[in-house]
C-alpha cells in the first residue's frame, strides 16, 4: 500500500482494482452493459467500481473476474507470465516472490496479497485481512474448486453451506468450493487468514 491508501502491483505503482477492471474490459471489447448482462452485477456497480467510487466485495469481484475470464495474476496487474519480479542484484527463479515483491489489492474491508508467482495457473496462495466487520460478500460464494487455509492473526467465521464455524490463531480448514461458502470477521481485532485455492481449471479465486 502506499499512503494513499491505493493497492500496489508487483512494481510498486498504484494499481487501482476498478482501473484494471476497466483496462481488461475495453481491452475484450464490452460495454458495461455487456459485463453486467455477464455478470450479473447492475451497470451502476460497476461503473462505480471502476471509477474508484465504490470498493467491491470479493463476491462481486469474483462475478466480474469470472465473466471478463480473466486470471488471479491479471486482477492484480500482472497479465505477463515473465514480467520481472527480481532486483538486478538479486535475480529470482520466476517459482520465487520476496514479500516486498508482493501485490495486493485493497477492497475496504479486506485486503488482499497475493502470494503466487505469475507462472502458476492451477494453485492460488494469498492473505486476506479482514478489518472487523468485514466479509466476503452478501451473497455465499459458490465455483468449482478446492479451497483450503490457516488462521494467522484474529478470528474468522467461515460458513460452508449452512453451517458457521469460527476458527482461531492456528485453525486450519479445506473444503470443496462448488458448496455455498463466505468468510467474515465478528472479532473487534483484524483477521489475517492464508487462503488457498487449489487446481481448477478457471476460476481460482475466492
Amino acid at each position: 500500500m502506499d499512503d494513499t491508501g491505493g493497492p500496489l502491483n508487483a512494481d510498486g505503482e498504484e494499481a487501482s482494482v476498478g482501473a484494471t477492471l476497466r483496462r481488461l474490459r475495453k481491452a475484450k471489447g464490452l460495454s458495461l452493459q455487456a459485463l453486467a448482462d455477464e455478470s450479473g452485477v447492475s451497470v451502476g456497480m460497476i461503473s462505480q467500481v471502476e471509477r474508484g467510487l465504490a470498493n467491491p466485495s470479493i463476491r462481486l469481484l469474483t462475478s466480474l473476474r469470472r465473466a471478463l475470464n480473466i486470471s488471479m495474476q491479471e486482477l492484480f496487474g500482472e497479465s505477463d507470465p515473465d514480467h520481472p519480479r527480481d532486483t538486478p542484484n538479486s535475480p529470482d527463479p520466476n517459482f520465487i516472490r520476496r514479500r516486498e515483491n508482493r501485490p495486493t489489492i485493497d477492497l475496504g474491508m479486506i485486503h488482499k496479497e497475493l502470494l503466487t508467482t505469475t507462472d502458476r495457473q492451477n494453485l492460488q496462495i494469498m492473505i486476506l485481512n479482514i478489518e472487523p466487520g468485514g466479509e466476503s460478500g452478501g451473497r455465499a460464494l459458490s465455483y468449482p474448486a478446492e479451497k483450503g487455509g490457516l488462521v494467522l492473526e484474529g478470528e474468522a467465521v467461515l460458513r460452508v453451506d449452512d453451517q458457521d464455524v469460527l476458527l482461531r490463531v492456528g485453525d486450519s480448514f479445506v473444503f470443496d468450493s462448488a458448496r455455498p461458502h463466505s468468510v467474515r470477521n465478528l472479532g473487534s481485532v483484524k483477521a489475517r487468514v492464508l487462503w488457498i485455492i487449489g487446481a481448477v481449471q478457471f476460476d481460482r479465486h475466492l
